[in-house]
């Protein structure tokens, strides 16, 4: 996800991240490393190109600066996009691990799903964000584990 502006909203004590698609995500400063005061404030903040627009840089009046990556906001936010695909990504990796233990072939792991050897691959990639829950849990079926999916109160904390 790219950033399109950073403002500073010292009223509200947060720096606001606009998305290229125009969401808005603060982060609070009591969030930041290093952290502005009434006494260091945020001098500048802008889009840092040289991380590829997903983050911005920050630098306070006494010249130390910090960056803000996007997951972070979107973590801080509990974006659920972001949250599906964390755990997705979680799925994934246990479902990695799982392909390794159980000493089968990928091509006869393709052939219990049902699908081709490249689209197993794909499922098995951590870094492809674009495979559904669907998917994993057939894929951890095949593996002949039971997926669970538990609702339960946050932690306060």
């Amino acid at each position: 996800m790219k950033l399109r502006t950073v403002r500073v909203n010292n009223r509200k004590r947060q720096l606001e991240l606009e998305t290229r698609s125009g969401r808005l995500f603060p982060v609070p400063f009591s969030k930041l490393d290093p952290r502005p005061t009434l006494d260091d404030r945020v001098a500048e903040a802008y889009v840092d190109r040289e991380l590829a627009s997903e983050a911005i840089t920050y630098r306070l009046e006494s010249g130390a600066d910090g960056s803000v990556h996007i997951d972070h906001a979107l973590d801080y936010n509990r974006d659920p996009g972001y949250l599906a695909e964390i755990l997705i990504h979680k799925l994934t990796v246990e479902a990695s691990k799982r392909a390794e233990q159980s000493g089968l072939s990928r091509r006869e792991l393709a052939r219990r799903l049902g699908t081709s050897v490249p689209q197993l691959y794909r499922l098995l990639d951590a870094a492809n964000t674009r495979k559904s829950f669907v998917q994993l849990v057939a894929l951890l079926d095949v593996l002949e584990c039971d997926v669970k999916v538990a609702v339960r109160p946050r932690r306060v904390a």
